[in-house]
C-alpha cells in the first residue's frame, strides 16, 4: 500500500480499535457498520482524507468507496458516495499520550462511539466507546521523508543516528520498519534498533521509543510523531538528527510514509557487478565486495503497473534507457520513455534475463558494456539481481503478517496480526541468488518433511526470492516449490509454479 503525500493534501489508510481492541468494520452488504472486527482487514481499512481547504477537517471513507457521516439525532451511517457537511469530522488526541483518538462529528459536534454492533455518533463527550486506537494500514517497512527539511531519513552507522539528510532514499540505511505497540509506534533502524526519544538507538522497546501519531492539515499536511513528555520527533542541528525537541507541530515536526521499494544490485557472468561510475553507459565492470557496495552500484527496480514491465532507476534519479543507435545501456531515462521498459524473466536457478524494447535480451559484453542484441538466452544474458535494502524483511499475505506460530513455536504462519522481523543473509557465492533466512530466534529457515516452514535450523538452507509486482515477491525453497500460505496461516512450499505461488507484500 502507499502513503504517497504531498504537501496540499494527504491520505491515510488505517484500522479504527476501540476500547475493547474491536476494529471499526464496513460489512460489504447493507453499508452497514459495527465494531467487532477482530484485525485488520480489508472490511477494517479506513481511508483518512484531510480537506486542503478546511484545516483539520477530515473525511473517513470504508473499503467500499463510501464516507462515515453523522446527524443530529446521533446516528452513525456509511452509505453516502459523496461528501458533505455530514461527513465532515475532526480528529482529538488523547492528552494521555495513550495515541487514542476521538472523532468528532463538525457538524453536530457529536463523538463517533463503537461497541459491538452498536456504532454511534451520540455523545457530546468521550468516553471509554468514543476513544479509538489508529492502526496505520501500511505495510511496516517503509521510507521516512522531513518536510522541514524535505529529505529522507537514514541511518548514519559512523554516528550511530538517524538522520534526515539523504535526497533520495538509498540502500538498506534508508530503510525504516515501523512497529504497532499498545496503541502507539517504534521506529526501528535497519539494523533492527529502536529510536529513542533522545535521538540513541536502542535494542529494546520502552515508554522512551514509543510514539503516538497525528495527522495534520492546513498549509502543511503529514504524519508528527509524539513522544511519551508531549514533544515531537524532528530533525535537529547541522546533522539533522532524529529526536523530540517542541510541544508543537509545525513544518519542521511532520513526516510523510512511503513505499520502500526493492533496490538491488546486478552481477552479470564475468562475476562483476553492474555500475554507472564510468558515465552513462552502463557497465559490469566492478569486482566490488557487497559490504563496500556503493550507490552507483545500487539500482532501484521499479514495476510499472500499466505494462507489467520494469525500470531501473539510479542513485542519481536517471533510469536506464534503451539507446536505438548503439544498441546499448545508458542511464539517460527520464521516467517517460518507452525504451526505458525492460521485460525481466525469472530462470530457475534465481538468475534473470532483461529484454528491452527491441525485443533483445541484454548482455554483458567481456569488457562489461550492456547491450541489447540477443535474440536468445545463454550463460551471457544471465544476471542475478539481488536485493540489498532488506537486511530485515517483513513479509505480508492477504491473510495477515508472517510469523511464529506461537512465541516458542518457530513455525511460521501467515495470518498473524503482528509482524515478526526476519533476518536476510546473502548466500556468500557471487553469481548466486540465493539467500538465507533468519528467525528472531536466532534460527535459520528449514523446510521440513510436509513441506511447513520452521526457523529451527543451525544451518542456513537456500532459497531464492522473485520480485513479480509491486513490492510483492515469490519465495521458492530448496525443493523447487513456491511458498503458498492459506487462510488458516498454514504455509508450505508446495507451489508447483509461480501461478500457484502466493506474493508476498515486502
Amino acid at each position: 500500500m502507499n502513503n504517497r503525500s504531498s504537501p496540499q493534501t494527504q491520505i491515510w489508510k488505517v484500522g479504527l480499535v476501540n476500547h475493547q481492541l474491536k476494529y471499526l468494520t464496513a460489512e460489504t452488504f447493507g453499508f452497514k457498520i459495527n465494531a467487532s472486527g477482530a484485525s485488520l482487514r480489508k472490511k477494517q481499512l479506513w481511508t483518512v482524507e484531510q480537506d486542503a481547504n478546511e484545516e483539520d477537517t477530515i473525511y473517513i471513507k470504508s473499503h467500499l468507496g463510501r464516507y462515515l457521516a453523522g446527524d443530529k439525532k446521533g446516528n452513525a451511517t456509511c452509505d453516502s458516495e459523496s461528501k458533505g457537511d455530514a461527513q465532515k469530522f475532526v480528529i482529538y488526541y488523547c492528552p494521555d499520550q495513550s495515541g487514542r483518538w476521538a472523532i468528532c462529528n463538525r457538524s453536530t459536534g457529536l463523538y463517533l462511539g463503537g461497541t459491538d454492533e452498536i456504532v454511534q455518533c451520540h455523545e457530546k463527550q468521550p468516553g471509554a466507546a468514543e476513544w479509538w486506537y489508529a492502526h496505520l494500514a501500511v505495510h511496516p517497512q517503509i521510507n521516512l521523508r522531513n518536510y522541514g527539511r524535505n529529505k529522507y531519513a537514514r541511518l548514519n552507522s559512523k554516528t550511530n543516528h538517524l538522520q534526515v539528510d539523504e535526497i533520495t532514499p538509498w540502500g538498506a540505511d534508508a530503510l525504516i520498519t515501523i512497529e504497532f505497540i499498545e496503541g502507539r509506534y517504534g521506529v526501528k533502524t535497519c539494523d533492527d534498533r529502536y529510536l529513542h526519544f533522545n535521538g540513541s538507538l536502542v535494542d529494546q522497546p520502552s515508554s522512551d521509543t514509543l510514539f503516538t501519531i497525528e495527522l495534520k492539515s492546513g498549509m502543511y499536511c503529514g504524519l508528527a510523531l509524539k513522544d511519551h513528555s508531549g514533544k515531537y520527533l524532528t530533525a535537529i542541528g547541522k546533522d539533522a538528527v532524529v529526536q523530540s525537541k517542541n510541544k508543537s507541530a509545525g513544518k519542521d515536526e511532520l513526516f510523510s510514509i512511503e513505499d520502500s521499494q526493492a533496490q538491488v544490485y546486478f552481477i552479470a557472468h564475468n562475476g562483476k557487478m553492474v555500475s554507472l561510475k564510468q558515465g552513462i553507459d552502463m557497465s559490469a565492470n566492478q569486482d566490488t565486495d557487497i559490504n563496500d557496495l556503493s550507490d552507483k552500484e545500487t539500482f532501484q527496480i521499479e514495476f510499472d503497473l500499466r505494462t507489467h514491465q520494469w525500470r531501473v532507476k539510479t542513485c542519481e534519479n536517471n533510469y536506464w534507457c534503451f539507446d536505438p543507435a548503439s544498441n546499448g545501456i545508458q542511464c539517460i531515462g527520464n521516467g517517460n520513455n518507452p525504451n526505458e521498459l525492460f521485460t525481466v524473466d525469472w530462470l530457475p536457478n534465481g538468475a534473470i534475463t532483461l529484454r528491452a524494447s527491441n525485443g533483445k535480451f541484454v548482455s554483458a559484453k567481456m569488457n562489461g558494456s550492456l547491450y541489447a542484441q540477443s535474440d536468445s538466452v545463454s550463460e551471457k544474458e544471465h544476471f542475478y539481481a539481488r536485493i540489498i535494502n532488506r537486511p530485515i524483511l517483513v513479509l505480508k499475505s492477504e491473510f495477515g503478517f508472517v510469523g511464529f506460530r506461537t512465541q516458542n513455536n518457530p513455525r511460521y504462519e501467515c495470518n498473524k496480526t503482528i509482524h515478526d522481523i526476519i533476518f536476510v543473509e546473502h548466500k556468500p557465492a557471487k553469481k548466486c541468488g540465493e539467500y538465507y533466512f533468519k528467525g528472531h530466534n536466532g534460527r535459520y529457515w528449514s523446510i521440513d518433511g510436509e513441506g511447513n516452514v520452521n526457523a529451527d535450523s543451525s544451518e542456513p538452507h537456500p532459497f531464492i526470492i522473485e520480485l513479480r509486482k509491486y513490492t510483492k515477491m515469490a519465495i521458492k525453497a530448496a525443493n523447487g516449490c513456491y511458498l503458498i500460505g492459506e487462510q488458516n496461516g498454514i504455509i508450505s512450499a508446495k507451489g508447483k509454479d509461480v501461478q500457484k505461488a502466493v506474493m508476498w507484500e515486502y
